[in-house]
């Protein structure tokens, strides 16, 4: 029988025959017992899928037989049959020894739906879901046939991430390729919009048909929260994807009522241009033209992003926002740090703003980069989304953010500054011993690359980036390219291949949540 083994249990099972005749004629496999002992035996010494429990038997009745049964089979499913509808019984399947119960007499369609809840859910949801994403697969190739504009591009983005989730439930209907095929076209496609429109939107006025950019966010999103009084914590997870942060999200809807928009970040998407940028209020060559003496680029990686604060504090004055000894700020760079403010979060109620910049994510995806041990847990971009979430739920960052639950009128603004993408795929790239080491992206003296891999960057002012010397140009990487030099070629296109990188364009990098949480 292909249905399932079903075990029915009931001393009045004769009653019963009509019920069981109908679920045998739907393929399942019903075996009977008539004794809370004989119930107890058969479990113990066969396979069963479903019990269904008469709660009033001589002998060992319905619930002592349940608890015995529960020891010797604890993932089985048991639907009680009850002449009564106690609250002592319903708070028995909320707790979960119960799985459901059917109150008597039961009648064929409630025996058969049941049946089909714990036995064929997860096929019927398959099928279901593939039918779906059959139908999404063919409604966004339809939709990359024609141009799409800013938003549409983030809707697709959307629903392949909402597919990327769906099938972490259904690995059975083997669609991970096909979803996984489309996100490579829908990159490719991508990358040729971003590329056309990019430099037109940095000249473009807010209210003009532009997205919402990296420079937008803070004047946006957490300048007006701060006008209107209260504390806000301004939380910057450097580093986190689209698909991580649904991840969270549905952990965090226990705490808050969460809204969430979405924009695009600057190029490159790189920590020392784009979380700058984010906290400024302002392009990188607007941030050197202005802060000369702020502005270090990533020309000294230890000093690249050693004035959030400051540039900060400078785009809230912009708004005529004066915070003087209201702003506080605070970097988590490793489990201490985090433990040590999660216990002392309480203390930054006062404070009219707190910026709290999150390292983690960014340290595990470039651990990932040099440990097998966790390209063993995280081969993919499935179980490196389970990753995020398990590290999540034990990290002090949810128990900072049950901490800024408590306090009354707080407002979380949550965000990132870039995501990341799975470089499957190396494109050669040329420049002298002077060209930045980045893997997907570059700048120094006439760099070059193949222009179906790389936006060419000749003119640094047309992206609005710093112009370094008189012949520096920049390449971004696209799609899920990385770069690497001709010399020893091989050894770096293995050593790179498979790792999460940052700094290109594609629509896990770009495309990013900015989201408002209100304690609950």
């Amino acid at each position: 029988m292909s249905g399932g083994r079903i075990l029915w249990v009931d001393d009045e099972i004769d009653l019963l025959k009509s019920h069981i005749i109908l679920l045998s004629e739907k393929g399942y496999d019903v075996n009977t017992v008539t004794s809370g002992e004989d119930a107890i035996a058969y479990a113990r010494d066969n396979d069963v899928d479903l019990v269904f429990l008469d709660e009033m038997m001589p002998g060992i009745g319905g619930l002592e037989a349940l608890g015995k049964i529960k020891e010797l089979k604890p993932d089985v499913p048991v639907v009680m049959i009850t002449k009564n509808e106690e609250e002592s019984l319903m708070v028995e399947a909320i707790g979960g020894k119960i799985s459901d119960y059917l109150t008597k007499p039961v009648n064929p369609s409630q025996v058969l739906l049941a049946c089909k809840k714990f036995l064929e859910a997860k096929k019927i949801t398959g099928e279901q879901a593939a039918r779906d994403y059959l139908r999404d697969f063919n409604e966004i190739s339809q939709r990359l046939m024609q141009p799409l504009d800013h938003d549409e591009w983030i809707d697709v983005y959307r629903q392949l991430v909402q597919w990327d989730i769906e099938l972490d439930t259904h690995p059975e209907i083997n669609l991970r390729q096909t979803l996984n095929d489309q996100k490579r076209e829908c990159n490719k496609e991508f990358s040729k919009f971003v590329e056309k429109r990019y430099p037109k939107w940095l000249d473009e006025p807010r209210d003009g048909d532009r997205p919402t950019l990296t420079t937008d966010v803070t004047r946006e999103k957490v300048a007006p929260l701060v006008e209107k009084g209260g504390p806000v914590f301004y939380v910057v997870v450097d580093c986190l994807r689209l698909d991580q942060w649904e991840a969270m999200a549905r952990i965090l809807r226990e705490l808050y009522r969460i809204e969430t928009d979405y924009y695009y970040s600057i190029l490159p998407t790189s920590t020392e241009y784009a979380r700058n940028a984010l906290f400024a209020g302002l392009f990188p060559s607007e941030i050197e033209a202005a802060y000369p003496d702020l502005w270090r680029g990533d020309d000294d990686e230890r000093s690249m992003n050693q004035h959030e604060q400051e540039h900060l504090a400078k785009a809230l004055a912009r708004e005529g926002i004066d915070l003087a000894n209201d702003l506080k700020y605070v970097k988590l760079i490793d489990p201490e740090y985090g433990k040590n403010f999660e216990r002392d979060a309480l203390s930054y109620r006062d404070a009219r703003l707190t910026a709290i910049v999150v390292n983690y994510l960014d340290m595990i995806a470039h651990g990932r980069s040099d440990s097998d041990v966790l390209k063993e847990i995280a081969p993919d971009e499935a179980a490196y989304r389970s990753l995020t979430e398990s590290w999540f739920r034990h990290s002090s960052l949810l128990g900072i953010f049950r901490k800024l639950a408590t306090i009354k009128g707080a407002r979380v603004v949550v965000t990132t500054d870039h995501g990341s993408v799975r470089c499957m795929r190396g494109a050669k790239a040329l420049g002298d011993r002077e060209t930045s080491k980045n893997l997907r992206f570059k700048h120094g003296r006439n760099i070059k690359a193949d222009a179906k891999r790389a936006i060419y960057v000749k003119d640094p002012a047309s992206y609005k980036l710093p112009r370094r010397g008189v012949t520096t140009n920049y390449i971004i990487a696209k799609e899920d390219y990385y770069f690497v030099y001709p010399t020893d070629y091989h050894h770096y296109l293995s050593r790179y291949k498979d790792t999460f990188q940052h700094g290109g364009v594609s629509m896990e990098e770009m495309i990013l949540p900015v989201a408002v949480m209100e304690p609950k």
